[in-house]
């Protein structure tokens, strides 16, 4: 326990240098862009910022599936040439409705709707639609609950990603984007006081598709024909046209999107560039359709209807419109994003001052420096010399902690900081464990080279133990907790795995060497 060669000295020594020197990108600027100069950051209670909480609309889940299965029937009736007539969704009950005109024909309808509903019968899994017939003669086709929670767990899951990509697109350091009980998403955002800009990004699902204009629809009636919506002008809602519900080309091919200037009107644009299937399919549709106006569109809106003048074969293509500067950004960051299944509305905001955030870290500075202090006052007064030497290493603990959450680019915040202050007293009860048994051994008539020798080994094993069982705990903390949670246990899981270092190799080098230098007839603890 007490030999040292050569090359484990120089491995520790190492460890403590590259630690000291890891911690200097947070006591200063970076000196060239170049160099990685990575810091501990400050979270949303520590650096102020914002805070909102977004909400998914589930019902609009539930309803963009409704009109899939309206679509998906009206199509498969049709192309088994199967009357129907009354087909409407009813969205309180989930499920679809609709009447035969030839009641003989009930068995064909139902074999083909279940065909087409579930492609892969007798999989594994429950139908996601369940297609049975009413008592009045109607047919159904309802929602399985189990499958539309798996669509609704997946819209979640989906929305953080793109919240995610949107926010990241801004430049915000250090987001934090959770997930909050069944529909909510947390989103702390540190430093940015006014989150207008970011709230009108979230705020729109953008969604876009590609329709053609149906030329013969009248854009004045009440009720637009069997197929057609009317939609308004983004620019100008006072202005509707008749555009065909089925979706061309989808924006879900996108691969690109990227601000620019048109070289014709010199007005603001975004390019774009499908992948190959999106592509394909936007080429076969430009040529089939030469001369008509195609219609962009972005979330219920007409952003723009151009004629198509010529097959585009590239891949590629303009939107044009009267945007300025920051609209053809903002535009072109929500098409690279990706549209969110479902909208989001905000239903708390809050806003943390840097004030706020100065008095926090004032505090918490306050707290770990008298703890500090304390700590080290206590070993100096109970264990002599090994308490100064127990300080030392507890000093290289924290450098290494702010070494290792720099290299992580970790977040701290107030429990974070918490937690540092909880993982000195740890490493305390470790150096305590160890100066004990030395006492102990030293009582029990042990020469000192056999007392340190006795003391380690006894409470090498303890050590290891309580800090292992400890570390298994706050890597399940970190695993399973949110926001603050997992920040307390990112920097204790950090501590313990420091503690082990400077408790069981740092100080034991430090004691080895001084006894080897002194050679004491009795040890000072």
């Amino acid at each position: 326990m007490l030999y040292f060669s050569r090359l484990k000295t120089a491995l520790i020594i190492g460890a403590c240098i590259l630690g000291a020197v890891f911690c200097l990108p947070n006591l200063h600027r970076a000196p060239a862009s170049w160099l990685p100069w990575r810091q501990v950051h400050l979270g949303l209670d520590l650096r102020g910022g914002s805070y909102l909480l977004l909400e998914v609309d589930m019902n609009a889940v539930a309803r963009e599936r409704l009109d899939g299965v309206l679509d998906m029937t009206r199509h498969t009736l049709a192309g088994d040439e199967i009357g129907y007539r009354a087909l409407t969704v009813q969205p309180a009950a989930q499920r679809v409705v609709f009447a035969l005109r030839d009641p003989a024909q009930s068995t064909a309808a139902l074999h083909a709707l279940r065909q087409a509903s579930d492609p892969a019968a007798g999989a594994a899994g429950p139908a996601e639609i369940d297609v049975a017939p009413l008592p009045d003669g109607r047919i159904a086709l309802t929602l399985s609950p189990v499958a539309l929670q798996q669509r609704a767990n997946a819209a979640i899951e989906q929305s953080i990603e793109i919240v995610r990509r949107r926010i990241d697109e801004t430049g915000v350091a250090d987001p934090v984007i959770a997930r909050q009980g069944d529909r909510r998403i947390v989103v702390q955002l540190p430093g940015v006081s006014d989150p207008e800009r970011i709230k009108q990004l979230l705020g729109q699902t953008a969604k876009m598709t590609f329709h053609l204009i149906d030329p013969d629809a009248d854009v004045n009636a009440p009720v637009p024909p069997p197929g057609v919506e009317f939609l308004p002008m983004a620019d100008n809602p006072a202005v509707r046209l008749a555009v065909r519900k089925r979706v061309e080309v989808d924006g879900a091919d996108l691969t690109d999107a990227r601000p620019g200037q048109d070289q014709q009107g010199g007005g603001w644009v975004v390019n774009f560039s499908f992948d190959s299937a999106g592509g394909r399919r936007f080429a076969d549709v430009t040529r089939a359709n030469v001369g008509r106006p195609f219609a962009i569109v972005l979330d219920g809106k007409v952003i723009s209807a151009p004629q198509i003048r010529e097959p585009i074969l590239g891949g590629s293509g303009q939107i044009s419109g009267r945007f300025d500067v920051r609209g053809a950004s903002d535009l072109a960051l929500l098409l690279r994003a990706g549209a969110l299944p479902a909208p989001l509305s905000v239903v708390e905001e809050r806003s943390i001052g840097p004030e706020l955030g100065a008095d926090s870290i004032r505090a918490g500075a306050i707290a770990l420096a008298v703890g500090f202090v304390l700590v080290i006052a206590f070993m100096a007064i109970f264990y002599g010399l090994f308490g100064w030497i127990a300080n030392l290493a507890l000093l290289v603990n924290l450098i290494l902690m702010l070494a290792i959450l720099s290299l992580l680019q970790a977040t701290l915040t107030l429990p974070g900081m918490a937690g540092i202050l909880l993982t000195l007293g740890m490493a305390v009860d470790a150096n305590i464990l160890i100066n004990e048994r030395i006492r102990e051994e030293t009582r029990n008539g042990r020469s000192p080279i056999n007392a340190m020798e006795t003391g380690f080994k006894r409470a090498y094993t303890t050590i290891l133990d309580s800090n292992v069982t400890a570390l298994l705990a706050h890597v399940m903390l970190f695993i399973f907790g949110t926001g603050p949670v997992r920040g307390f246990a990112v920097t204790i899981t950090v501590g313990i795995v420091t503690t082990l270092f400077t408790a069981t190799l740092l100080a034991r080098l430090m004691m080895v060497r001084w006894y080897a230098a002194t050679r004491p007839a009795a040890l000072p603890v």
